[in-house]
């Protein structure tokens, strides 16, 4: 299984996906400076894997104030956890992740334990694990929606590499396949970083994942043929009523899918969901620098000085999403009544 982030030796250990697909090959951050760096290069994406980045990173500047007196070591963690917020502001797992480790300290710090610096290492460690094991219990229930023989089209990488492992959307591929089903996967490229050209491709290349790479532009065409059984994408916030985030063109694809009466699935853990956020008009979106979209690698691929809008995500209305899938099950319309339901099983 393809292992994103590692706590290994006091350091979080991550693939640079930046290498991918020509090279894997590893950074280790020592300090939670060089994790926030790897998240914004996105050296590290995926908004389940920077929940679990986010958590290390914490972990990392525990360890680093471990001879503060307390309240100065509170003081000072409480503000790296705004300073590592501030690196993705889209992707919901990251202030999933510190809440948790913000509560995890104060939890901490009453109990009177010996050693809060290894406190804040083990519920890290924990985060990353439980990560992997709800991934997995979301790919066995998103692996009843595949059928046998299904091609399936997915966008931007919903896979190991975007998760701690194993996959939200990839993870029911994964299941499905492991169930026995045949299956074969419509890649999205995924412009402009080409994640699912770079990423997914390499992933289910790696799997033994029958596949097939297309521009974002084809998608519609293969539907026009009735070559597209099912999309399933993942997400980085879903709000209260179901409109969920995504990588740039997710929306699209929903709209074509709703035109082509194709099944549009969305699969992802109840961290990803903000009951705070009464919809999707509420999501943050991150915009992105220019060179995103004016250079590939150094190269340019436009004029210079060439304006540019660059937002990283778009949101697809709850209404063009058929389901759902969760680490606790499969949600339905209505939204609202499913996620509370589910937030309190």
């Amino acid at each position: 299984m393809i292992k994103t982030i590692v706590w290994k030796n006091n350091t979080a250990v991550l693939i640079d996906q930046n290498a991918l697909p020509a090279e894997e090959r590893y950074i280790t951050c020592h300090t939670y400076q060089e994790v926030i760096v790897a998240i914004k290069d996105l050296s590290l994406r995926g908004a389940p894997a920077i929940g679990v980045a986010a958590a290390m990173a914490t972990a990392l500047a525990a360890a680093q104030f471990r001879l503060l007196p307390l309240e100065k070591f509170r003081i000072k963690f409480f503000a790296v956890c705004e300073e590592i917020a501030a690196a993705r502001p889209t992707a919901r797992n990251l202030f999933w992740a510190l809440e948790r480790m913000k509560a995890h300290l104060e939890k901490s710090l009453r109990a009177g334990g010996p050693d809060v610096v290894q406190e804040l290492i083990s519920e890290a460690r924990r985060i990353c694990a439980e990560d992997i094991a709800i991934n997995k219990r979301m790919g066995k229930h998103g692996a009843e929606l595949i059928a046998d023989g299904d091609n399936i089209l997915t966008h931007c990488n919903a896979g190991a590499l975007a998760t701690a492992g194993y996959g939200t959307a990839l993870g029911i591929i994964r299941a499905a396949k492991a169930a026995g089903k045949k299956l074969h996967v419509y890649v999205d490229e995924t412009r402009p970083v080409l994640q699912g050209a770079r990423l997914t491709a390499w992933e289910l290349k790696k799997e033994k994942i029958p596949a097939t790479l297309i521009t974002d532009s084809m998608a519609g065409f293969l539907m026009q043929q009735g070559r597209i059984d099912q999309i399933i994408v993942g997400a980085d916030r879903i709000a209260a009523n179901g409109d969920t985030a995504n990588k740039i063109g997710t929306y699209s694809l929903a709209v074509l899918a709703r035109a082509h009466k194709i099944p549009f699935y969305v699969a992802a853990p109840l961290s990803t969901i903000d009951a705070s956020l009464k919809n999707g008009a509420a999501i943050p979106i991150e915009e992105r620098s220019n060179r995103e979209v004016t250079d590939w690698r150094g190269i340019p691929t436009a004029p210079g000085g060439m304006k540019v809008y660059n937002p990283a995500f778009d949101v697809t209305p709850a209404r063009y999403i058929t389901a759902i899938v969760t680490e606790k099950g499969i949600i339905r319309k209505s939204y609202l009544q499913s996620i509370r339901g589910l937030a309190k099983s």
